[in-house]
């Protein structure tokens, strides 16, 4: 009877102790304790040897599956929330770097627009001084057409007056300047530039030496003479033939024959025409006269 009280009391305990391990993954000491001492209220004699401890039980199957469930779950999440900050951080960076790419632009403009503005104080300045002297333009033009008309009737009163050399040329010079001056499309600078030209080719003849063929005389005693120009002091021709040979007479204002200048005249045009050295001429110069006021 003994015997049998004891296999009970072990039976009931292992039950409770099944039960306990089910209702959670690691049971108390203290459930454990109370299940014992349940077993040792039932009335019953002394075992004749101790009980054996309790067996632990592994943990349900379900829960570790949670548990892992739950883990996975967390590190998808970390990795989720990294790759978030990633992306964070490499925006932040591209807006960092635009912000300073901007940052340099808006000095790169400042200064070049700084440069720009001083450009256009320069450029201003520059427009004024035009504006100025075109004002003036104007007034320079009333000025100077009078004497641009001036200086073309005393060069016009000189060709007439002077040594009668190139006088076709000349005369026809004066007469085209004269033209130019009534053109509308001729520039105040063209006409001035025009006559001043002339005067510098009336003053070349000054200081040269030329040989060339013109007509001699008028009317029906027109005839081909060869011509000999010392500067503006002496004018000589002599006719093809070389019979006749004179020179300019600025007292009598015409022709004047001398064959006593015919060698002259024949060694200043070889002169002329570069066909000897130049030396000393003899030709007929006019007397000093006293300037008239």
């Amino acid at each position: 009877m003994r015997h049998n009280s004891s296999k009970l009391g072990l039976a009931l305990a292992g039950l409770l102790s099944l039960t306990a391990a089910r209702t959670a993954v690691a049971a108390p000491a203290a459930a454990v304790d109370r299940a014992a001492g349940q077993v040792a209220a039932v009335p019953a004699a002394a075992p004749a040897e101790a009980a054996p401890p309790p067996v632990a039980l592994p943990p349900s199957t379900d829960k570790l599956e949670r548990a892992g469930a739950e883990q996975i779950g967390t590190d998808k999440e970390a990795l989720a929330s990294q790759e978030r900050i990633n992306n964070v951080d490499d925006e932040t960076q591209k807006l960092l770097s635009e912000y300073r790419r901007a940052l340099a632009d808006a000095e790169s403009h400042a200064a070049y627009a700084d440069q720009l503005a001083i450009q256009i104080a320069s450029q201003n300045g520059e427009l004024a001084t035009i504006q100025h002297q075109l004002d003036e333009v104007e007034a320079t033009a009333r000025a100077v057409t009078p004497l641009q008309q001036r200086m073309l009737e005393t060069l016009k009163q000189f060709v007439a007056l002077d040594v009668p050399f190139l006088l076709e040329e000349r005369t026809k010079r004066v007469t085209t300047l004269e033209d130019m001056m009534t053109r509308a499309d001729v520039t105040i600078s063209e006409k001035y530039r025009r006559i001043l030209e002339a005067y510098q080719v009336e003053m070349d003849y000054g200081r040269t030496i030329e040989a060339y063929e013109a007509k001699l005389g008028d009317g029906d005693k027109t005839r081909t003479a060869r011509f000999l120009r010392v500067g503006r002091v002496s004018l000589l021709y002599q006719t093809l033939d070389g019979r006749e040979t004179g020179y300019w007479n600025v007292q009598k204002k015409g022709w004047t024959v001398d064959d006593d200048y015919a060698h002259a005249f024949k060694e200043g045009v070889a002169v002329a025409q570069k066909l000897r050295a130049p030396e000393m001429l003899l030709v007929p110069v006019p007397a000093p006269q006293e300037a008239r006021s």
